[in-house]
């Protein structure tokens, strides 16, 4: 199982290592809760409190870490604007109830927009590797205010095409400016599209595939 959990008094800490893209959050805000390279227990819930534990996790773009309480409960909310950041010459960060092909993903998740992950749709930090560069600050394309911001965000990964996305989205660069607002839209993940984060169907020409 890719899904370390570590109990401590109140909370909770679920690690799920497939979806980390060592964005390195929780190492440098809390270095006595998460303890890299060490033999044996590395994640120490005890040495924080719920709410700083539960602001670790909202500063995890992938998901990898989430916390519940110790006696099962939910502990994040929803949130309140559904969002996809565009990482700078990196994946598509999202913050919003997410499924995935019908499955629950939580409220956070990064996916691959390089096209050259193993673990397709999830990012594994392979844009680095690949040299790719995308902007992370688009121009911005003129759309009304939605009527609702929040509510479920299905995402559905079209065998080797796009991310087909549906419900209410805004589109935001990586310093937070928002650049389109959406309830249906189809994202690049082959990174050869001429219009980023949209796909344009350069995929076909790329002979992009979808399997890792």
């Amino acid at each position: 199982m890719s899904v370390e959990s570590v109990r401590g008094t109140a909370v909770v800490i679920h690690f799920d290592n497939q979806r980390c893209i060592h964005s390195r959050h929780c190492v440098l805000d809390r270095p006595d809760v998460f303890v890299p390279n060490v033999a044996g227990d590395w994640i120490h819930p005890e040495r924080a409190t719920p709410a700083e534990l539960l602001e670790l996790a909202h500063n995890c773009p992938s998901g990898a870490i989430q916390c519940t309480g110790a006696d099962g409960a939910m502990l994040e909310a929803s949130p309140r604007v559904n969002t996809v950041r565009m990482r700078e010459n990196g994946p598509l960060a999202f913050r919003a109830p997410i499924s995935i092909d019908g499955k629950e993903q939580g409220y956070r998740l990064t996916l691959c927009r390089c096209g050259a992950s193993t673990r397709k749709p999830y990012c594994d930090n392979s844009h680095t590797a690949a040299g790719f560069v995308a902007t992370g600050e688009p121009a911005p394309v003129e759309s009304a205010p939605l009527a609702q911001r929040d509510g479920p965000l299905l995402i559905e990964p079209l065998k080797d095409g796009p991310l087909h996305v549906r419900g209410n989205l805004e589109v935001i660069t990586g310093t937070g400016k928002t650049v389109n607002r959406v309830t249906e839209c189809w994202l690049c993940r082959c990174g050869q599209s001429k219009n980023k984060p949209y796909c344009d169907g350069s995929h076909r020409s790329a002979g992009f595939r979808s399997d890792p």
